[in-house]
């Protein structure tokens, strides 16, 4: 069907965030669940997500869902739908083709729940784009970590990005990995890569570690002062 799933993945072992919280003697919480304007960061960025043109919005949870679902609860927009992985204990790319085999869309938005500070324009500059290109169903339109434009490699490349759906079925099947190795295989293999610029430099800041979430709350507080 013509339109937009915006799959954002919340799956994963919160290792790191986890390891750090231990280790500083505070109370051990999901990263997700960590607060930016008073939101759990998972519900900011569902929340974002929800203010683009997008038709639906499926989040995938896996390790530690029941911490989760109280927050996306929360979130009343017809548009939102969550999903389980069948097994807990997979890697990212089968979190994601989850979420792509049960899209009802398409086109699809890609997206980690650690990126709360993935602004809209750019979520909507990436569904732009792909909707025109002139590649059609061969391209991927990604958020630039350098370079922008069309790309001639996807090295250290991954979420946010957009692409036809059939290409993801594609190559996330049987697959067992991160996502830049599969990104860059489609590459190789003649996908057309185009990357949109970044907004601010705190698109580019993923939440892994208690560090960088204070990092993203200075930035923030900054933006807002100038």
């Amino acid at each position: 069907m013509k339109g937009v799933s915006c799959i954002i993945t919340a799956a994963g072992k919160n290792r790191r965030m986890r390891e750090d919280l231990q280790n500083k003697g505070m109370e051990i919480r999901h990263k997700l669940l960590l607060e930016i304007n008073a939101d759990p960061i998972i519900n900011f960025t569902v929340k974002k997500a929800l203010q683009t043109d997008l038709n639906e919005c499926i989040v995938v949870l896996g390790h530690f869902m029941e911490e989760l679902y109280p927050a996306l609860n929360d979130i009343q927009d017809s548009r939102l739908r969550i999903i389980e992985n069948p097994e807990v204990d997979v890697e990212l790319s089968q979190t994601l083709l989850n979420g792509v085999v049960n899209s009802k869309y398409d086109y699809c938005l890609c997206l980690a729940g650690d990126q709360p500070t993935v602004t809209k324009k750019t979520m909507q500059n990436l569904m732009n784009h792909l909707l025109n290109s002139p590649e059609g169903e061969n391209t991927i339109s990604i958020l630039s970590r350098g370079k922008t434009g069309y790309l001639d490699n996807a090295l250290g490349l991954g979420m946010p990005f957009a692409c036809h759906s059939s290409l993801l079925k594609h190559y996330l099947q049987d697959e067992e990995d991160n996502l830049n190795p599969i990104l860059r295989r489609m590459v190789s293999d003649g996908v057309s890569l185009y990357a949109i610029p970044e907004q601010n430099e705190l698109e580019l800041v993923n939440i892994n570690r208690y560090d960088d979430y204070l990092n993203v709350l200075k930035m923030l507080k900054k933006m807002i002062r100038q």
